[in-house]
């Protein structure tokens, strides 16, 4: 049963005799901080083991949305020293720890974060250090958990070993240490980033700040040119006291937005354009859709997507869609005479769910950063357009597929569960389950299994009423088309993707490959929904 249809019949009892207070607003301000053991700061031993508060859930209102200073210049990302001095090793440590930070006016946030700096040096923005590597680099990563709860590091898009791939299957323990050790093949150049993936805690983690971007280089890069510049999208809540307030109801069941959405970690700041760019453009977000616009008439240039460049470029292009998880690459132009614009998430109805009948409706545009057009003049180093290839890369058509899988997203709710007494003494929500063929996700369990270097051809079938973002680990996929109706429709560009959005009633087919054996993840990119079962294991033999 769809589960906007079963709760609109449970709800009047349900909220009328539980949730008094409007608990379950949609959104208006308050959040359930402390919600049966979800405090600022979990139990040592993670949510599994957290015990239920016998204390009322204490109400926070959130931050005003405009709380958060605005308008200074894109901060430069902070990036991950290189300790070696081997060639092409690159030698480096993350420790991921709390770390107190002041963003709200003499009210200092905990937040996690890799390698946070000291109190005393230059800050840099909220998010982890940028790790910028080359084709054919060995990348050695020693990670340093000081966090109240076990942790991976999973390296979103990059073809590494499975055992190398922070699956859920290998925590480390608050306290231990472990090294993350592979090298980088050809063809891998792209924008990638690293999260924590640990079962049930990944969205906490995620939301309390720990995520960083990647880069990988090519030697032949045909738009290495470009002066590059990096905007990591990141999603925040804040309560009014400083606090990274804990997920409420809503939060689970439709992805959590914060009511900042920064940029390098900073709210709605100032870029300036001189000369043509190249921008590359990280969703980070639990579950915040950005469809990106450039505002007053701009256009920009389509150059990338997950996995690296397009095979050609998509030029003209008004607005750009990406889910949470998703990359792009793209080039933005100076122009001839200077302007102002406003780079700006717009409109998208992703179909959240309210709490009675029907949707949520989609949140306004905001501005996320403002943009200055100052041309440099004529004849000046870097004046004018600059020429894009019309062919980036070359990427190959897959053969036919000798073996087809099928992944079927679906959810189902038990209001009677949901409301019972302690139903979230665990931080989980009990009665909320969110399936990948018919199945909330069981680590002992083997979802799908392939053959390494067979060519497959995928469904993805979204049988809910709302978005859901498909990630498959370990590799990049092409799609191939789009379903809807039972017509499919070619998809109109050739790309590598590791991330694609599935609409309700919709079927996206993709062809991929995986070249090494062990155990894969693939899930809904919406980390809450991750976290509550719509995962499966992919095992590769």
């Amino acid at each position: 049963m769809i589960r906007r249809q079963f709760l609109a019949r449970s709800l009047s009892v349900a909220v009328a005799s539980l949730f008094a207070r409007g608990a379950f607003a949609q959104h208006t301000g308050h959040s359930m901080q402390g919600m049966e053991g979800m405090g600022d700061m979990p139990d040592m031993a993670g949510m599994s083991h957290a015990k239920p508060s016998a204390e009322k859930p204490t109400q926070v209102p959130l931050a005003a949305h405009d709380a958060l200073p605005a308008g200074a210049p894109l901060a430069e990302l902070r990036r991950l020293t290189n300790e070696s001095s081997e060639p092409r090793l690159f030698r480096a440590t993350l420790i991921a720890r709390p770390a107190k930070r002041t963003l709200l006016s003499g009210k200092p946030t905990t937040f996690w974060q890799y390698n946070p700096p000291a109190a005393t040096a230059e800050q840099g923005p909220v998010i982890g250090p940028l790790i910028d590597v080359r084709e054919g680099d060995t990348v050695e990563i020693r990670f340093v958990n000081r966090l109240p709860q076990p942790s991976t590091i999973h390296w979103h898009g990059l073809p590494v070993p499975p055992d190398q791939d922070g699956n859920p299957s290998s925590m480390v323990a608050p306290g231990a240490t472990h090294v993350y050790r592979f090298t980088l093949p050809a063809g891998s150049a792209g924008t990638y980033w690293y999260h924590p993936h640990p079962h049930m805690m990944s969205a906490e983690q995620v939301f309390r700040g720990l995520a960083g971007p990647i880069i990988v280089r090519a030697a032949d890069d045909p738009l290495a040119a470009f002066p590059e510049r990096h905007l990591f999208f990141s999603d925040l809540k804040l309560a009014t006291d400083g606090t990274i307030p804990a997920n409420d109801m809503m939060d689970w069941m439709n992805g959590r937005e914060g009511q900042f959405v920064l940029v390098n970690g900073a709210r709605r700041p100032r870029i300036t354009v001189k000369e043509d760019e190249r921008w590359r453009l990280w969703n980070a977000c639990s579950a915040r859709y950005l469809r990106f616009s450039p505002g007053d008439g701009q256009r920009f240039v389509q150059v990338g997507s997950d996995g690296g460049l397009l095979e050609k470029p998509r030029d003209g292009l008004p607005e750009l869609l990406l889910a949470p998880g998703e990359r792009a690459e793209v080039i933005v132009r100076a122009g001839s005479t200077p302007s102002q614009a406003a780079l700006t998430a717009d409109i998208y109805d992703r179909r959240k769910m309210a709490m009675s009948e029907g949707s949520l409706p989609p949140e306004p545009a905001r501005v996320l950063a403002d943009v200055a057009f100052e041309p440099l003049p004529a004849g000046e180093a870097g004046a004018g357009t600059r020429a894009i290839p019309e062919t980036l890369r070359s990427i190959v058509t897959f053969p036919a597929p000798v073996a087809r899988k099928s992944v079927v997203f679906s959810e189902a709710m038990d209001m009677a569960a949901m409301h019972r007494p302690g139903a979230s003494a665990h931080g989980m929500p009990a009665g909320m389950r969110f399936m990948i063929n018919g199945a909330s996700f069981d680590p002992e369990r083997i979802t799908l299994t392939s053959r390494r270097d067979e060519v497959e051809a995928w469904t993805i079938e979204n049988r809910t009423d709302m978005d859901h973002p498909f990630h498959l680990h370990g590799t990049q996929f092409q799609v191939t088309g789009r379903e809807r109706g039972g017509a499919v429709t070619p998809e109109p560009y050739r790309a590598w993707r590791d991330t694609v959005n599935v609409e309700p009633g919709e079927t996206v087919h993709i062809a991929t490959v995986q070249k090494m054996a062990g155990d894969r993840m693939f899930h809904c990119h919406i980390l809450e929904h991750e976290d509550l079962g719509m995962m499966g294991t992919l095992r590769v033999i």
